[in-house]
């Protein structure tokens, strides 16, 4: 067995970056044969300890719990021993496999029975995602037993698992949860942070009067905006009611942690509704400059066109090849027809320019 572990992302965790050394969980290519990515046991006061499916359940049905102490085990639901060994072993609700199977991608936390379902999503964010770039985790989580599936590798349990390694204690199943909100509540943080920094480079480029398609980058940030709020954020009427008819094993402290992850994501929400009240601001400042500069080009085309109607329309009458043109015969007639056209212009010039400056 290899001395380095491997992430979810696919990054290597040497032990020297995880400071208290883990016995690896059983893995083949990535998973082991019921597609347990990871497992582990969490006792009070004690290190985590890594599990295969075996033990974990051997642990389950031998210990009589009222301890603090649970176990988390994470499948990948690609694997196709991974739904087999949930439905047999993993105590679930048939409402968690309707979930996974229909693909729900709604960010949210409420009470199944005596467990909580979750649905937590990860983004590798740059300014063009889609929906696609979304990871998904459900999370079902009891007294002892915690059990998450994804399908696409998730950094936020990378960073879970490099904690656990770390020895950051875990005092119960919901404080695990909690973890995962807080992770989640910190990377649509700092997405809206860098969402934020975008649009205060374009609006500095904008002020400086520098040339740019604003409008286009400013519609693309909204839409991101729109999206991440949709798919990241927990539906906040499910939280409330968990918080307010929780399970009968949840202690107090165990609903502070809620709370506070809660708290978290409102704090964000309020910061990605202020950056989406800029940017429509901005936009709708770009369309007014854009509009009075299409006024513009608009007034100085019709003006053109009016300079240049009365040229075009005596060089079409005096073109006409038929008898009796004014001024044919006369010696100089091309003069008298030129002192007519400048004379016309110049009158609807001036009249053209007199309204400009009425309208200035």
């Amino acid at each position: 067995m290899s001395t380095t572990d491997r992430s979810e992302s696919g990054a290597q965790l040497h032990p020297a970056d995880t400071g208290r050394l883990l016995p690896p969980p059983v893995t083949g290519y990535g998973t082991d044969a019921d597609g347990l990515i990871c497992g582990y046991l969490f006792e009070p006061g004690q290190p985590a300890r890594a599990m295969d499916c075996a033990n974990a359940l051997s642990w389950l049905d031998s210990s009589a719990g009222g301890d603090g102490a649970f176990v988390w085990l994470h499948f990948h639901a690609a694997h196709g021993g991974a739904l087999p060994w949930l439905r047999q072993h993993g105590r679930l609700p048939e409402a968690f496999f309707a979930a996974l199977s229909a693909g729900s991608r709604s960010s949210r936390i409420e009470r199944d029975g005596e467990t909580l379902f979750a649905v937590i999503n990860d983004v590798t964010f740059h300014f063009g995602f889609d929906a696609s770039d979304i990871a998904t985790l459900w999370v079902s989580a009891g007294p002892r037993l915690v059990i998450s599936v994804r399908r696409q590798p998730l950094r936020a349990i990378d960073r879970l698992r490099a904690a656990v390694k770390q020895g950051e204690p875990l005092q119960s199943s919901v404080e695990l949860l909690g973890h995962l909100l807080h992770d989640q509540a910190d990377e649509l943080q700092r997405i809206a942070r860098e969402a934020g920094e975008r649009v205060d480079d374009i609006e500095d480029l904008w002020l400086a009067h520098r040339p740019g398609p604003y409008a286009t980058d400013l519609s693309r940030l909204r839409r991101l905006t729109m999206r991440l709020h949709r798919l990241l954020t927990p539906e906040p009427g499910a939280l409330a009611r968990v918080l307010g008819s929780p399970p009968g094993w949840l202690h107090p402290m165990h609903l502070q942690r809620l709370r506070e992850a809660g708290d978290d994501f409102n704090v964000t929400l309020r910061d990605i509704a202020t950056l989406q009240e800029r940017i429509k601001l901005l936009q709708d400042e770009v369309a007014s400059r854009v509009a009075e500069q299409n006024n513009r080009s608009l007034f100085l085309l019709t003006m053109v066109t009016v300079l240049a109607l009365p040229i075009n329309l005596l060089a079409g009458l005096l073109g006409m090849n038929v008898g009796g043109i004014p001024l044919s015969g006369h010696p100089a007639g091309f003069w008298w027809v030129l002192l007519v056209i400048v004379g016309i212009t110049w009158a609807v010039g001036w009249l053209a320019l007199r309204r400009l400056a009425k309208r200035g």
